[in-house]
C-alpha cells in the first residue's frame, strides 16, 4: 500500500481544513501518517484512520540549532515511515519538511502555501528581518518540491517576483474549500445582525469592526453585532481587555472560540471580515458563502476571491472605519438587495469553492 506523510502545525486545523482531503486520500488506498507538534485531538485523528506522530517543536522559533534538530527529527520519521509522498503546509512544516525530504531523497514533496500572512503585509523592521529569513528558507526549500500549491494568484505572483520559485512549479487551488453539507444553506434572518469571525489579530480588522459597530449602534438601535474569536497570544493580537468596553456597553456580543461556527453564521444577516492580513482564501468567508450570507470584506489577496462586488457582497477599504460604516449602512437600508446577495453567495460557493471541487484538484496535483 502506498504511503503519504503529512506535516502540519495544528491538529485541529488539519481536521477542520484538511479532514475531507485526508479522507479522500485514505479512500484512494493510501496509508496516511500525520506529524503534529502536540497530542491534542490525537484520538479524533486516529478515528479518521490516520496514524499520528507527535513531534514537539516551536513553530515561532528562529534558533538555528532548534530548527536543525527539527529537520533531523523529521528525517528520522521519514526514514522510519518510508512514504511515497510528503505533503506539508504552513511556513515551518514546508521549509523544514522540504529540507528533510531532500536529505532522505524523497522525490514527491508537495507544499501548500495557505497565505503569505503577517510577514508579507507589514513593513516594520522586525517583520522585514523575519521576511528575509522566511524568504530565504522558502527559496531553498521549494527547490526540493515537485509542486507548490497556492490558494490565490496574488501569492503566486509574489513568490515568482521575489524569485523564490519558478512559475512552472506553481499550482493554484481556490482555497481549502468548504463542505456544503456541514455548512448548510440557512434562511436569511430579517433582523439586521452582523457577524465577524476571526482570530483576535489587529490585521484581521478587529478594531475597525468594533468601532464601526459603535457608530452604527448610535444611529440604528436595533442592529446587532456579534464577534466570534479565537484569543491570540502573539505580538500581533488585540488586547482583549480593550474590547471589553464594547461588550459592557452592549455594542458587540463577544463569543469565545467555538466548534460550531455554522450556528453563529446562520444567525447573522451579513458577514464581515475587514482584513488587511495576507490570507490564502479565508475559510470563514467560504463558510459564510455556503450558508448563504452576503459578505463585506477587503480587496486583500485571498479575501477578494470571495466577493463579486455588488453581486454577493461589498468591498471595503482597509483600515477605513468610515467606509466600513457606510457599507454596513448600505446593507441595512437595502433589504431586497441583501436577499439577492444571499442567493448569489450560495451559488458562488457551489460553483467554485465546494469541497469536492477543491479536493479533486488537490488529488490531481499530487497525482493521487
Amino acid at each position: 500500500m502506498k504511503k503519504i506523510l503529512m506535516i502540519a502545525s495544528k491538529a485541529k486545523a488539519h481536521i477542520n481544513f484538511r479532514g475531507d482531503l485526508t479522507k479522500k486520500i485514505i479512500f484512494k488506498g493510501y496509508d496516511v501518517t500525520l506529524v503534529v507538534p502536540h497530542d491534542l485531538y490525537k484520538k479524533d485523528l486516529e478515528k479518521m484512520g490516520i496514524k499520528v506522530i507527535v513531534m514537539p517543536y516551536n513553530k515561532n522559533s528562529t534558533s538555528i540549532l532548534k530548527n536543525l534538530k527539527t529537520i533531523n527529527d523529521i528525517k528520522k520519521i521519514i526514514m522510519a515511515e518510508k512514504p511515497d509522498k510528503i505533503f506539508a503546509y504552513t511556513i515551518k512544516p514546508i521549509i523544514l519538511g522540504s529540507l528533510a525530504a531532500k536529505k532522505c531523497k524523497v522525490k514527491e514533496m508537495y507544499s501548500m502555501v495557505t497565505g503569505m500572512g503577517h510577514i508579507y503585509s507589514d513593513d516594520s523592521l522586525k517583520t522585514k528581518i523575519i521576511r528575509f529569513i522566511v524568504g530565504t528558507g522558502y527559496k531553498y526549500a521549494f527547490k526540493f518540491n515537485k509542486k507548490v500549491i497556492f490558494q490565490n494568484q496574488d501569492d503566486i505572483n509574489e513568490v515568482v517576483k521575489r524569485h523564490y520559485l519558478n512559475k512552472e512549479k506553481c499550482e493554484l487551488v481556490d482555497g481549502s474549500g468548504v463542505n456544503m453539507e456541514r455548512f448548510k444553506k440557512a434562511p436569511l434572518p430579517k433582523e439586521n445582525i452582523f457577524l465577524m469571525v476571526s482570530r483576535v489579530l489587529k490585521e484581521k480588522g478587529v478594531i475597525e469592526y468594533f468601532e464601526a459597530a459603535k457608530i452604527i449602534k448610535e444611529k440604528y438601535k436595533n442592529v446587532k453585532f456579534m464577534f466570534v474569536g479565537e484569543i491570540d497570544k502573539t505580538n500581533y493580537a488585540v488586547d482583549v481587555t480593550k474590547l471589553q468596553k464594547y461588550v459592557d456597553d452592549n455594542i458587540v456580543e463577544l463569543i469565545p472560540e467555538t466548534d460550531d461556527v455554522a450556528a453563529f453564521i446562520s444567525k447573522c444577516r451579513v458577514f464581515v471580515l475587514p482584513t488587511y492580513y495576507r490570507e490564502g482564501v479565508p475559510r470563514v468567508n467560504l463558510e459564510a458563502l455556503s450558508i448563504g450570507r452576503p459578505i463585506i470584506t477587503t480587496k486583500m489577496p485571498g479575501s477578494k476571491e470571495t466577493v463579486i462586488e455588488n453581486k454577493n457582497g461589498l468591498f471595503v477599504k482597509t483600515r477605513d472605519i468610515k467606509d466600513l460604516v457606510d457599507k454596513m449602512e448600505w446593507m441595512i437600508n437595502h433589504p431586497e438587495e441583501v436577499e439577492m446577495m444571499s442567493e448569489e453567495s450560495y451559488k458562488l460557493c457551489k460553483d467554485r469553492f465546494e469541497i469536492s471541487i477543491i479536493n479533486k484538484r488537490m488529488l490531481d496535483i499530487m497525482e493521487i
